[in-house]
């Protein structure tokens, strides 16, 4: 049987001066000669992507597709519309994203994570509700850097990643204080596989690594700020997250290692360069 939106092997049934005829078993599909990537010939075995053009017509091509049924994969949006949007996966036909499968806003030109499906019609559609098409456990282990994109943010709880596209993946807000957006590419460390296989992510390397980024950080903005650095361990959280995107903890871990090191010392409301 024929399966749209997937890969598949099919055989040259017969070529003439439009295309060829793909056959599998008893169906039949058309490969237009603009949808071949090589020659073909009569009776070889050749790997095809199916699909419902525009025309309402089942369709094959030789072209990869950047995702198919059941697959997520970062894409292009190319046009928005009254309906809904467009996406690129690789072929001459876009791909529909309906207005209901839009989670958030897309944005023409901006790539973000979809997953593809076939509707009522049986047509190729994108969707940005990508959770049930993610997996648990990851093999990865706690400490590992992974790569990931994001694909929801809740204000409040944090930022839900898929890992390597594949896997669920969670950043607690108070592990990552960088704005970030819909469909951009995080870098982000281990800190917890769950019982039930989910992953809990941060952004911050060990503590012991992270401190000397942290002083860094805090110095640079002294050395800009005459020397003088007006918050301290007694500051509220808020105004240091807004300073130096970091948590109160780990902006006292930072002090603690410049103070150590005699290169700032106390003052009056914070601290100042020696």
């Amino acid at each position: 049987m024929i399966e749209i939106g997937k890969i598949q092997k099919l055989k040259v049934d017969e070529i003439n001066s439009g295309g060829a005829v793909l056959k599998k078993d008893i169906e039949n599909v058309f490969l237009p000669k603009s949808q071949m990537t090589k020659d073909v010939k009569e009776d070889e075995e050749i790997n095809a992507f199916v699909y419902i053009d525009s025309d309402d017509r089942l369709t094959a091509t030789t072209k990869e597709p950047l995702a198919q049924i059941g697959e997520i994969a970062k894409l292009k949006v190319i046009d928005t519309t009254s309906f809904g949007a467009f996406v690129d996966i690789g072929i001459d036909k876009d791909v529909l994203l309906p207005f209901k499968e839009q989670k958030y806003k897309v944005e023409k030109g901006k790539s973000y994570l979809f997953a593809i499906y076939l509707d009522k019609g049986n047509k190729l559609c994108a969707t940005t509700d990508i959770l049930d098409y993610l997996s648990d456990n990851p093999p990865y282990n706690t400490g590992d850097w992974i790569n990931g994109t994001v694909y929801s943010i809740s204000d409040g709880l944090g930022i839900f990643i898929a890992i390597e596209n594949k896997y669920k993946g969670f950043i607690p807000e108070n592990k990552y204080f960088k704005k970030v957006e819909f469909g951009e590419n995080i870098e982000a460390r281990i800190v917890n596989i769950r019982e039930d296989g989910k992953v809990d992510l941060s952004t911050k390397k060990m503590a012991y690594k992270q401190m000397d980024i942290d002083a860094e950080k805090i110095l640079d903005d002294m050395k800009k700020n005459e020397g003088i650095l007006l918050l301290h361990d007694k500051s509220d959280p808020k105004d240091i997250q807004r300073r130096f995107k970091m948590s109160k903890s780990a902006f006292k871990r930072a002090i603690g290692k410049l103070l150590k090191a005699r290169i700032i010392k106390k003052i009056d409301g914070g601290f100042k360069l020696k």
